[in-house]
């Protein structure tokens, strides 16, 4: 097949050129690759292809190409711009304002770092060191303390290519180093929220939905919610003059599901503070006293608008307030949810969010129309905060999370590869953080029950190496500069 194609390329290249003396340029979507590597040096090999599944249950495997940055077409590695401290590129022609911000040039979305250079945030989430008693032994008798761990493993990722670190990372250990990477930080308060419900037992005869949320909504227009609001915002305080710290997260997937007005109006009454918004809100819309009968889809969409943007007025008000000069990243979308395909959610979070952040299942790639709207719906850039693949040559079962299952380690670096050229291809895309560092301790009682058996990491449970997909991580970090030239042509 591929020669096939190869040789109907060649043809029209003949007729071409017999008209024209310029270089033919073919269209994006036909993609020709010769059988084998040849003396011309855009000869390259076909794309990879990946044998997946979606979950260890699943009956078969699906075959899934990959791209690889030795084999597109007219690319050539070519070695990358100097990087200054933060690991941005020396390149001059952004705006210096003394503190990461983020600029559209052209059309690209970038971040731009304190010294004034382009800035793609390549992360990984749970920076940390494991925290089973056989991975702090592993630890120990490898790097002798957290300290020295935290200097080596900064090491280790800045040389292949990563500048930062996600969610739910030692910011204590990362801050420690003498250069560190350039970290976030998380702070949680309508989880913190939920918690304070349930030890007081409003949980009671409640229908549970996603994240532990009853009735799959979250209490935005509850009083109480605001003391939480401002005790978590002041977290951010700490960090506020650091110009290592990116920016911050409010939360994590949260359910913004598109039946929150039904579910106000059908499992609370008066006077139930979210009852009444919600009732006040229909009864305005519609002229008159008015149930959920006469809800329609229109209705929750335009719902979803004011019930998400009272979360977002009160977390960024707060927020900005302890950390003015830094970027928040928004309350990290789900995949899984309804939100991603929501224009009400995305201008909402255009008005408060500097980046929307995104967690990324169930799809081989990131799809090029959905990008596309995010960033049109909302006017901002967006940042991929969690993404992975599992192997099956890990000696882990697999059974746990929401990332696809491939053959091996190799496999995991050219889905990390097709799936990160992707984001740089969008151009609206700012960055990515692979979750996560290291696979847990299949022998710890205490993990977290979506991560029981996984190889989500980059290194084992006792921080050794997972080397092929270290490999092609390093590959395709150490080219992103490039390929977004490379693909702006």
């Amino acid at each position: 097949m591929y020669k096939l194609r190869y040789l109907l390329l060649m043809a029209i290249a003949a007729v071409a050129f017999s008209c024209s003396d310029k270089k033919v340029i073919f269209p994006d979507d036909l993609e020709v690759y010769p059988e084998e590597k040849g003396g011309d040096n855009e000869e390259k090999l076909p794309f990879h292809q990946v044998k997946t599944k979606a979950q260890t249950t699943s009956p078969a495997w699906t075959t899934y190409e990959a791209k690889t940055v030795d084999r597109l077409l007219e690319y050539t590695i070519t070695e990358e711009p100097e990087r200054d401290i933060y690991g941005g590129w020396k390149i001059e022609g952004f705006t210096n304002t003394g503190h990461f911000h983020t600029q559209n040039i052209n059309g690209r979305w970038w971040l731009v770092d304190p010294e004034g250079y382009p800035f793609i945030h390549t992360g990984v989430a749970v920076f940390e060191p494991g925290a089973s008693d056989r991975s702090k032994t592993a630890l120990a008798q490898k790097y002798g303390s957290n300290a020295n761990w935290a200097t080596q493993e900064t090491q280790m990722l800045k040389e292949l290519g990563f500048n930062g670190t996600g969610c739910w990372s030692n910011v204590g250990l990362v801050k420690g180093v003498s250069q560190p990477l350039v970290y976030t930080v998380y702070v949680k308060p309508m989880l913190e929220f939920r918690a304070y419900l349930k030890s007081i037992g409003d949980f009671d005869s409640q229908v549970m939905g996603w994240q532990g949320f009853p009735n799959n909504v979250i209490r935005v227009f509850d009083p109480r919610f605001d003391q939480f609001v401002e005790s978590e915002a002041k977290k951010l305080e700490q960090y506020a003059n650091d110009n290592y710290m990116l920016g911050y997260f409010t939360d994590n997937e949260l359910p913004w599901y598109n039946e929150a007005l039904d579910n106000f109006l059908k499992y609370y009454s008066d006077p139930d503070p979210c009852y009444q918004a919600a009732k006040r809100w229909l009864d305005e819309r519609k002229g008159r006293d008015a149930n959920v009968s006469d809800i329609n889809d229109a209705d929750r969409l335009a719902f979803m608008g004011y019930y998400f943007e009272t979360y977002m007025k009160k977390v960024s008000d707060a927020t900005k307030k302890y950390a003015p000069n830094k970027l928040y990243l928004g309350c990290r979308f789900n995949q899984h949810n309804q939100e991603l395909a929501n224009p009400e959610i995305f201008r909402v979070a255009g008005e408060y969010m500097d980046v929307v952040s995104i967690n990324h299942y169930r799809k081989w790639e990131p799809e090029a129309n959905f990008m596309k709207d995010w960033v049109n719906w909302s006017g901002k850039p967006f940042l991929i905060t969690e993404f992975y693949v599992k192997g099956e040559d890990s000696g882990m079962a697999n059974t746990t999370g929401a990332g696809w299952i491939v053959e091996d380690q190799a496999d995991r670096g050219y889905f990390y590869q097709n799936f990160t050229m992707e984001l740089i291809r969008s151009k609206g895309c700012v960055g990515w953080h692979w979750f996560t560092y290291q696979d847990n301790d299949p022998e710890n009682p205490n993990a977290d029950p979506s991560n029981l058996d996984a190889n989500k990491g980059m290194v084992t449970w006792d921080y050794e190496p997972y080397s092929p997909l270290l490999e092609s991580m390093k590959a395709l970090n150490s080219q992103i500069f490039q390929l977004t030239k490379y693909f702006d042509q």
